[in-house]
């Protein structure tokens, strides 16, 4: 479109409603997602197959189909109003403060994160991070300028640096160091349940695993205390209520000041930390200036070892 010519455009409110029922097939579902009624989809729908003078959808008793031309229309009508939206979001992100958004597991985020929050402060003063504890996949673009993940570190789509990989050892507090392996026995042992996803991996970082790693027999590998969440279960430890099976990650801090203690030299290797962003975002300041930060915190230039 150049000069004066004018876009010939149906309405855009027509257009955003022809997308929600053409993504969903459903009239029903668009008005939920719009908050409208099912009547006013409707009615917008054929507003706008009058003003196209094409049919757009093939109605049903029950479901809607799109027509050949609803075919052609919808993706391009979908792809141009996620770029829109996209550069709405780039817009109100440039205007306001400067903000940096960090996404990450609940623990690592407490155990971790935040405690080198004042470094952020410190390496970019004019900047704002942002931390956001979630155990559920935050979206790349919409929500976080980057994450920290914990897995496997196939994250299709995205750009992913490999930070280290976790390890995991018994720790407890120096009053409650076992004499010997033997002395296990005795002991209460803290788990963190992985729940049914992860509990019976034959690598997963449990009790049974370490035990048989260092050739120790006649422990129970499941007495003892379980927690779901794992702060808690560092807490426990923390407490002096027994041996705790735990991240070395998370612990880093409470091993350093003697809070804990690593009695023995065996480990299990777990899954791997990545520093993940889309690759929209990779030349955004936000995104740049914190791969930049977790790297000096946390890249060691080997995935194998902690930091």
């Amino acid at each position: 479109m150049h000069g004066d010519a004018m876009r010939k455009l149906p309405p855009l409110g027509a257009l955003r409603v022809f997308e929600a029922a053409a993504r969903r097939l459903s009239f029903k579902h668009a008005a939920e997602e719009l908050n409208v009624s099912a009547t006013a989809v409707s009615h917008q729908i054929r507003q706008l197959e009058v003003i196209l003078e094409v049919k757009l959808f093939e109605r049903e008793t029950r479901q809607v189909h799109l027509t050949a031309a609803g075919k052609a229309l919808f993706p391009v009508l979908r792809d141009g109003l996620d770029r829109f939206e996209q550069a709405i979001a780039d817009v109100r992100r440039q205007q306001g403060s400067k903000v940096a958004r960090l996404t990450s597991t609940v623990a690592f985020v407490a155990k971790r994160l935040a405690p080198l929050a004042g470094s952020f402060r410190e390496a970019y003063p004019d900047w704002t991070l942002r931390l956001d504890a979630s155990n559920r996949t935050i979206d790349l673009e919409a929500d976080a300028d980057a994450a920290i993940r914990l897995g496997g570190g196939h994250y299709p789509g995205l750009i992913t640096e490999p930070l280290f990989a976790d390890r995991f050892a018994p720790v407890c507090a120096p009053r409650l160091v076992p004499a010997s392996a033997a002395d296990l026995k005795r002991s209460t042992l803290i788990h963190f349940d992985w729940g049914v996803a992860r509990r019976d991996e034959p690598r997963a970082p449990v009790w049974r695993q370490w035990l048989e790693r260092a050739g120790i027999a006649d422990v129970d590998a499941n007495a003892g205390l379980s927690f779901t969440d794992e702060i808690h279960a560092v807490q426990a430890a923390v407490a002096g209520q027994g041996i705790g099976l735990l991240s070395l990650t998370l612990v880093a801090e409470e091993l350093a000041s003697g809070i804990l203690v690593q009695p023995f030299p065996v480990t299990l290797e777990s899954d791997r930390y990545d520093l993940v962003y889309s690759p929209r975002m990779a030349d955004r300041p936000a995104t740049q200036l914190l791969r930049d930060w977790v790297i000096a915190q946390f890249g060691s230039g080997d995935c194998r070892s902690l930091p």
